[in-house]
């Protein structure tokens, strides 16, 4: 270990339900001082802020105040804007544009103040991790700060926080190749590796994780791998390297049958890492080893694929593990931050230091972030075998107990449309061709009589996806958004686009529209399609659940649902929750048309005790990053960025005025 160490009832559903009263809960620290320093607000990623001028009597009197528009930070303009701000003594850091530039500005009026960019060139535009990503660190080094991020082209750069400056002594004048010095060849114009989160900052290491091109076709059973490392923060040198896939005498390696360690590749972490200073551990979230959907060259249970894995800062040294899924063949592997909060469990003495792991399989994974134990039972339980021609599945898959699910798993005729009894008829119709089945249902050859795939949901998407959740840390409440959105899981065989047995694709010969996952225009499983849970981390109950998101206007003015009453439907996006002292605020993705003819989207606001909606703003475009907040000479803001849809990517602030 591094030295460093030393409720009550509620419903499922969409209803809303009144909660008397909430207890306390061992307080972290949330974002500090009215900044917001770090990418999930703190080293925890709680996205917590205690600040609380913005309430639910004035939300709906939020002004835009500024905007920063990004169209012309890089060659061509971005429409996919993911970015969360940072906001440190006054001042706004943000990545920007399709060559990921950085740009400082003021916090009250949004008036730039510097911009710094590096033209990456051919290296650059071979990056599987293009645009402007998903943010940037910030570091205390003593003096004006330090502003950490990794170009598209896979460098990391350390930048002085006043000028916009390299900063010299770091790397070679200021940048780190990190496609060197990782234990493996890697081309930097074929390797294949990049990364969008944003770099984790603890104290004098800044940890690195890596992701590589999406794997559902990937050309070859051999890629790089997503090793993670720690770097010294003043001279940029490695400190340590965590191998996700274990070398030869490592622990771990056994879980990888027939030498498949030495070529499969991937099993990286691509989203947030997180941190406990005072346990001086990090907590990484690994993804699944290549192909996301066969693992026919790589049997065994893959460690440390699908993982929570602590290290310790000091050293990169494993201290706990724990996989979630063993060998995945559905592409749910963790795309978000662990969120760590101190909580009285119930039925346990003191306080506990929880690390909790949303999931895209719909799962809250609740573990003592000490021990990696598990705070409720999570069962080992007996799964479906695979037909697929040498594919070797895990006999089991672990099932947590508690919390329930906060979305949909598995696939069955009661999660088919049912707006009229003529579009459920569709639907039963329409799946008559796919398998259907509960979670670990495993995906199946695509075969032109049927089945055409597997119907799987969640989705690979999520579930959960990149955007993470959250933790009101004073009360122990967890808030996440999550969306139900089901594809088709189908294998082929095609020796012209890969020397694996089976990528992923669809059945020849089968039209697109007989194996469409909607019924005339509208999803196949009915709504609600986006929806925010709040959960209790000291009981495991689900406490509420909303629909998050206006009904699309395609539903609401769709020919055949004229007359016919629709709830709020939630929408299908990545959306992120921000937790005030009072409020969770979270945007809307997409635009719909509001009564006045007016097209945009909501940043709406929740009560975070019952979910009841108690506020919304117009925004002109959806959102495309997570919300943050700060206050700056008085006033609080409410910044997020939005694009889409034609929309060049820009962030919008938000105050209230005098």
């Amino acid at each position: 270990m591094a030295s460093l160490r030393g409720t009550l009832a509620g419903c499922l559903g969409v209803s809303l339900v009144c909660l008397v009263l909430l207890p306390e809960a061992t307080a972290q620290t949330g974002a500090e001082n009215g900044e917001w320093r770090h990418y999930g607000g703190d080293e925890a990623n709680t996205r917590y802020s205690p600040l609380d001028q913005i309430n639910s009597d004035n939300f709906n009197e939020l002004e835009l105040v500024w905007r920063m528009k990004t169209d012309n930070f890089g060659p061509t303009p971005e429409y996919n804007f993911e970015s969360t701000p940072l906001m440190v003594n006054g001042v706004i850091y943000t990545t920007a544009g399709t060559r990921r530039a950085v740009v400082a500005a003021d916090a009250g009026t949004g008036e730039y103040l510097w911009m710094h960019r590096l033209n990456e060139g051919e290296r650059g535009a071979a990056t599987p991790r293009r645009l402007s990503g998903r943010g940037l660190a910030y570091r205390d080094d003593g003096g004006a700060g330090q502003i950490i991020y990794v170009t598209p082209g896979y460098q990391l750069i350390a930048l002085n926080a006043s000028t916009g400056q390299r900063v010299s002594s770091f790397g070679t004048d200021g940048i780190v190749d990190l496609m060197q010095n990782m234990d493996q060849e890697i081309d930097p114009l074929a390797g294949e590796i990049g990364l969008h989160a944003a770099p984790l900052v603890v104290g004098n290491t800044i940890v690195i994780g890596a992701a590589h091109v999406p794997g559902s076709a990937p050309r070859s059973m051999r890629n790089t791998k997503g090793y993670v490392r720690g770097f010294d923060a003043n001279t940029g040198e490695r400190r340590w390297i965590f191998h996700t896939i274990p070398g030869g005498d490592e622990y771990g390696n056994d879980t990888w049958l027939n030498g498949s360690w030495r070529y499969t590749g991937n099993t990286g972490v691509w989203g947030q890492i997180s941190a406990d200073l005072e346990l001086g551990i990090v907590y990484l979230p690994t993804e699944m080893p290549t192909n996301d959907y066969y693992g026919g060259h790589r049997h065994g249970d893959n460690l440390f694929s699908d993982s929570i894995v602590a290290v310790d800062i000091e050293t990169g040294d494993r201290l706990w593990h724990y996989q979630v899924i063993h060998h995945d063949v559905w592409d749910w592997d963790f795309p978000c931050a662990p969120v760590l909060v101190d909580v009285e469990i119930e039925g346990r003495p003191g306080i506990t230091k929880v690390v909790a792991q949303p999931s895209k399989q719909g799962w809250l994974y609740v573990l003592d972030r000490e021990t990696g134990e598990p705070i409720w039972p999570i069962e080992e339980r007996s799964v479906e075998a695979s037909d697929v021609p040498e594919e070797l599945l895990a006999l089991t898959q672990p099932f947590p107990t508690r919390p329930p699910a906060y979305d949909r798993q598995g696939v069955s005729e009661d999660d088919l449309i049912d707006f009229t009894p003529e579009l459920r008829a569709e639907a039963l119709d329409r799946v008559a061709n796919f398998r259907m089945g509960p979670i670990f249902t495993p995906p199946v050859v695509a075969d032109p009589d049927g089945p055409y795939g597997t119907l799987m949901l969640p989705s690979a998407g999520g579930g959960t996806n990149w955007p993470g959740g959250s933790v009101d840390p004073e009360t122990g409440i967890f808030y996440q958004y999550s969306f139900t959105n089901v594809t088709s899981l189908g294998l082929v065989n095609n020796p012209e686009r890969s020397d694996m047995n089976f990528i992923r694709g669809n059945p020849a010969g089968v039209p697109a529209r007989d194996r469409a996952l909607t019924i005339r225009g509208l999803p196949l499983i009915k709504p609600p399609w986006g929806r925010i849970s709040a959960i209790d981390l000291k009981t495991g109950d689900i406490l509420w659940q909303v629909a998050h998101g206006e009904t699309p206007d395609n539903v609401r003015e769709h020919p055949d649902l004229q007359g016919v009453t629709i709830p709020r439907t939630g929408r299908i996006g990545r959306v992120g929750t921000l937790i005030t002292k009072t409020l969770v605020i979270a945007g809307e993705p997409g635009t719909f048309t509001m009564p006045s003819g007016e097209v945009g989207a909501m940043l709406r606001a929740y009560d975070k005790v019952t979910g009841e909606e108690v506020g919304e703003v117009y925004m002109p475009v959806g959102v495309s990053g997570s919300p943050m907040t700060y206050m700056y000479e008085g006033a609080q803001y409410i910044v997020t960025a939005v694009s889409g849809g034609g929309n060049v990517g820009e962030l919008l602030a938000y105050r209230l005025l005098d």
